[in-house]
């Protein structure tokens, strides 16, 4: 519990772009002066433990000014299950009435208060209940009453009871960004036609049964990877940055209220193994979020420690981490600022018994029956099309994994470090089989960067270790055992709407000649990308093109962007960065006048401070093979997906008799 807090001053807006927003508000999940979290419309899993504050604001000033700023300490909050008598929180679960908190906080109305920097100071009073579950199914009313007759309510839904486990095992495929017209594009640059007909198809065409989720955070229509992947795996939407928790309004970014993960409650419950892969760094939103408990996603260093050790004098159970974590991010390894206090990670996991590889040829010699740390790189892994094709781009980095200068070398492959994983956790899971999360993750990273043949370089590699991971696990005779899920956490604005003559584009002077280049319907033509033959061996594979820039290639672009130059085309030099600050100390961006210097300026529909694309609202779809396999079609929330896997796993229990079970 923390100490009363009387002169921290938070500013909510502190996320928000300095230059630019729309919506502001004082906090997200809460629009009357009496907060509830989880707030109103939230669902719960049979013997999920989460934790539960309510919170009391006095804004001093601004439009909301109410009570001389001076909040009420005296509240009192109820519970009732259906039409039942309500009862104190305190009685309902059997726990001491915590210690009350205050604190101040600020924000800003508008766009013309955050220029005039008038914020509004909020003053809270609050309590929080930890560690509490809701055990029988059903709807339930919480009430917070203030203000002496103010009342903020909240109705909480309880899912049916899943005692059965229908899977033994679970691979969950993350795609980060990945969208239908990613895919389709991805197919058409792969796989050849003859007459409008493919000769061959993505694994992921294969999948029977395919839905759609929506990304919808719970404060905004736009999500971020952190809330997203905080949604798919502990069925609670959060907002912008925040993951594992419903965000307040408290100074310490990690007392937020809490939520119990898969990955923590398939622990808790049938003691399975588990892990995550990503071709990011290890502290990204994606994977850390299976274990991450904070309101920023950018307290990297402490994130790692928890996925080691468990949210700091707050465990869900003994976690004793990962059985298998392969990916990038050295920084939060070795010891330096990085790292979670200074400490050298390497060497914690190691004294926790596992084994450490920063190279593939470690990685494949580690033994099975150990728990595997593999860290490969500093920040993210080098995209597939420069570890496959431009190779040389590879020789510019300077990320080796054990803080020598120079490239990481002998880098693994999402499919290298996915079938790894899959050895480790089927020997160490056993009968209690084992979860996987494995992430293609610059999907997403090379869409911010509108560099579109990179980007699809990696979907295609995601598709590729799909394919390899099932005959895995035919190979294993667990393939009948294991449900795929293959997703992703959002989306962008990504579409290809035809053509582009290259050798034209570039020869061309003028922007509006160069623009001719594009060829659209009739003139979009056939694809010129050669595309390798099923049963012949190359070294990207089958499944790959076999040239990236021909003349004619595809014409794409994002529905949000920055001020950029457009040539289409691969670049062969590395990942491309569209904008770039022209003026020193300026947080305006522009065309980056090194980027595409043959291509036509495109300008952008973005805030000016933005030097990327953003991610969009689009539906992102939702392959299932295996067990339950058939739950996963129609159009659903993010957060059924964790339903439909936490069912699938028999995680649903409605009895606390469960707590001990696995240890």
């Amino acid at each position: 519990m923390l100490p009363k807090l009387r002169s921290a001053v938070v500013c909510l807006t502190a996320s928000l772009s300095i230059a630019s927003g729309q919506t502001f508000r004082r906090l997200g999940t809460c629009p009357e002066l009496g907060c509830v979290l989880p707030p109103d419309q939230q669902e719960f899993l049979p013997g999920q433990q989460f934790d539960i504050r309510f919170e009391v604001h006095a804004p001093k000033n601004g439009s909301e000014a109410f009570n001389n700023g001076v909040a009420d300490e005296k509240f009192t909050a109820t519970i009732a299950k259906g039409g039942g008598r309500p009862k104190s929180i305190a009685d309902f679960f059997k726990l001491k009435e915590p210690t009350l908190e205050t604190w101040t906080f600020s924000w800003h109305e508008d766009l013309f208060a955050q220029e005039a920097k008038t914020p509004s100071i909020v003053n809270v009073a609050s309590k929080i209940y930890r560690r509490v579950a809701l055990y029988e199914p059903g709807e339930y009313t919480v009430t917070l009453n203030y203000y002496s007759g103010k009342k903020t309510t909240a109705q909480w839904t309880v899912r049916p009871l899943a005692t059965k486990k229908k899977a033994k095992n679970v691979v969950f495929f993350i795609g980060d960004g990945m969208t239908t017209n990613m895919i389709t594009a991805a197919r058409l640059l792969a796989h050849k036609t003859v007459n409008g007909k493919y000769q061959s198809l993505l694994a992921l065409d294969k999948f029977p049964v395919v839905g759609h989720q929506m990304s919808h955070s719970i404060d905004t229509f736009i999500t971020d990877s952190a809330n997203s992947a905080s949604a798919l795996y502990s069925g609670h939407k959060s907002t912008v940055n925040a993951m594992g928790v419903y965000a307040d309004s408290s100074p310490d970014p990690f007392d937020d209220p809490k939520v119990e993960t898969i990955v923590e409650l398939l622990k808790r419950i049938w003691g399975s193994a588990w892990g995550a892969v990503s071709t990011a760094f290890l502290a990204d939103a994606t994977p850390i979020a299976l274990t991450g408990h904070s309101r920023s996603r950018y307290t990297y260093g402490a994130l790692i420690d928890q996925a080691l050790n468990g949210v700091s004098n707050y465990s869900w159970t003994k976690m004793d981490g990962p059985d298998v974590y392969f990916g990038g991010g050295a920084e939060q390894f070795l010891p330096g600022s990085g790292s979670y206090q200074g400490k050298d990670y390497y060497a914690e996991f190691a004294k926790k018994g596992y084994s450490i590889s920063l190279n593939n040829t470690a990685l494949s010699a580690a033994s099975n029956r150990d728990k595997a740390l593999g860290v490969f790189c500093r920040s993210n892994f080098p995209v597939w099309l420069d570890r496959n094709i431009f190779k040389e781009n590879l020789d510019k980095l300077n990320n080796d994994p054990s803080g020598a200068k120079g490239s990481a070398k002998d880098l693994p492959g999402l499919k290298e470090m996915t079938l790894k994983a899959i050895d480790v956790l089927h020997t160490r899971g056993g009968q209690q089989g084992f979860f996987l999360m494995s992430e293609a993750a610059s999907i997403d990273k090379q869409m911010h960067a509108l560099d579109y043949d990179r980007a699809l370089g990696d979907l295609l590699e995601l598709d590729d270790t799909i394919r390899a991971t099932i005959e895995k696990l035919k190979q294993l005779r667990i393939l009948d055992d294991t449900l795929i899920v293959v997703s992703a956490d959002h989306g962008h604005g990504f579409d290809v709407f035809g053509s582009a003559d290259t050798k034209y584009l570039n020869a061309k002077e003028d922007d509006r000649d160069k623009r001719n280049a594009v060829g659209v319907y009739e003139n979009s033509g056939l694809s010129q990308y050669v595309v390798a033959q099923p049963g012949v061996s190359y070294n990207t594979g089958p499944n790959f093109p076999l040239n990236w820039d021909p003349r004619y290639v595809i014409a794409a672009g994002m529905g949000a962007n920055p001020d950029h130059r457009e040539a289409y085309g691969v670049d062969k030099t590395g990942p491309r960065s569209p904008a770039a600050t022209i003026v020193n100390g300026s947080s305006d961006y522009y065309v980056n006048p090194k980027d595409k210097p043959n291509g036509f300026v495109v300008n952008g529909t973005l805030p000016t401070d933005q030097s990327q694309g953003v991610h969009s609202l689009t539906d992102v779809p939702v392959y299932a093979l295996g067990p339950c396999q058939d739950a996963f079609g129609g159009t659903y929330n993010n957060i059924d997906v964790f339903y439909k896997i936490a069912d699938c796993l028999g995680l649903g229990h409605g009895t606390n008799k469960t707590e001990d079970r696995g240890k």
